[in-house]
């Protein structure tokens, strides 16, 4: 991702589904503009979800997603199916191509079932319309959400895209900090340097805070978590409010006037994504642990683990020593999130900043329908910290 472009998390999702050879990868780079997939008589060609970020007019930073083909069978077909269910768990606008010389089919009706039930907005698009009769494309072109399409002609594409772009939500615009501050507060964001830090430059939400606190008119410093005495007295006015890495929570709180305001970007994080108030009430999940029980620690990117790793090594600690009980541990990354969640007593989440709101939702939903308590990094390392109270102060009870 370059430094201008806008993270993919942050961006509409629009997912093609459909049959093999209906036409998606066709309509895709239709779309597109782009030979964004390779197109093949053979059927089955899309093997993986391929996908591409990009700005797509009318609707802006778009990142479109081209599934395998919904009724692949055989081993590989399944796990080509799969793949494509974990798409629809991220999905803003659904793309239903069907191939219009066929008519739809019971893989058709399923996919606009499962749509229906994760209510995911959709349109049908009828591929291959030039080969229709007049009749045919009268009839198809009068159901629910549809649309006639050339991929081959270009016949419609423009139509196509206005059509999606209708379909997107006209949700008001989130902010991370910037709506609980005022111009000319003064924020302090600690960023810890260490082996796990990446090198040259910050990790998503830093980048992220920091450009929302610019926008927003704040005075903003960055330091790191040995540098805040120095860095305080410095200061004319103490800041407003202090942003930390979870990981040195209880060191920059040792180190704060408890009249200034502490989180985490982490925290922040949770509640830009919409899930902070259920990350509060399953952190406490955490004091009721017993020997035994089993925890899931989750991460929505992957990255190579690192000795003394956030995830598998500090955040198990953490709560081993402050529960005092043997529990075991079990881990997942990027899109393998589990489907049966039943075992475990307390699921503990990043923050998300790689996954968009309605998948993060998603895996809220999936654990909460499984009587499971779902919570965050952040929320977490605060209570085990002994500073959950504080670090919330800045929400005032209000977490959305």
């Amino acid at each position: 991702m370059g430094m201008n472009d806008t993270p993919s998390a942050n961006r509409v999702h629009i997912g093609f589904f459909g049959r093999r050879n209906a036409g998606k990868s066709s309509v895709v780079n239709a779309v597109t503009g782009q030979e964004l997939s390779v197109v093949s008589d053979v059927m089955g060609t899309t093997t993986d979800p391929v996908t591409k970020s990009m700005e797509l007019l009318p609707m802006g930073p778009v990142l479109i997603i081209d599934t395998p083909g919904f009724d692949d069978d055989g081993a590989l077909g399944e796990l080509r199916v799969k793949k494509t269910k974990q798409v629809l768990n991220k999905t803003d606008v659904a793309v239903l191509v069907v191939d219009a010389t066929v008519g739809m089919t019971a893989a058709d009706y399923e996919l606009l079932d499962i749509f229906k039930k994760k209510n995911i907005n959709y349109v049908l698009v009828y591929n291959k319309c030039d080969l229709l009769d007049v009749k045919d494309m009268i009839r198809l072109s009068s159901e629910e959400n549809a649309i006639l399409v050339s991929a081959k002609d270009k016949n419609n594409i423009d139509q196509l895209k206005e059509k999606i772009a209708f379909m997107t939500d006209d949700k008001p615009e989130k902010k991370l900090v910037s709506d609980l501050i005022c111009s000319g507060d003064v924020v302090m964001l600690v960023v810890p340097i260490d082996k796990a830090a990446p090198k040259g430059r910050l990790i998503l939400p830093q980048q992220q805070t920091i450009r929302d606190l610019l926008d927003a008119g704040a005075v903003t410093m960055v330091v790191k978590e040995n540098e805040i005495t120095a860095a305080l007295e410095k200061l004319s006015v103490k800041p407003k409010l202090v942003i930390t890495d979870s990981q040195v929570f209880k060191t920059v709180a040792t180190g704060l006037p408890d009249d200034i305001k502490l989180t985490s970007f982490s925290i922040l994080m949770a509640r830009y994504k919409g899930f902070l108030e259920t990350a509060v009430s399953g952190a406490y999940a955490i004091d009721s642990l017993k020997d035994g029980d089993t925890v899931l620690i989750s991460e929505g990117c992957t990255h190579h683990r690192q000795c003394g790793d956030i995830g598998t090594v500090k955040l198990p600690n953490w709560i081993k020593e402050y529960t005092g009980k043997d529990i075991h541990f079990e881990y997942s990354q990027g899109m393998d999130f589990p489907e049966e969640l039943s075992k475990y007593k307390a699921i503990v989440h990043c923050g998300g900043c790689m996954l968009n709101e309605r998948e993060m939702k998603y895996r809220m939903k999936c654990a909460i329908d499984a009587g499971v308590p779902f919570t965050n990094y952040g929320t977490v390392i605060a209570l085990t910290q002994g500073i959950l109270f504080r670090s919330l102060e800045l929400f005032n009870g209000n977490y959305s």
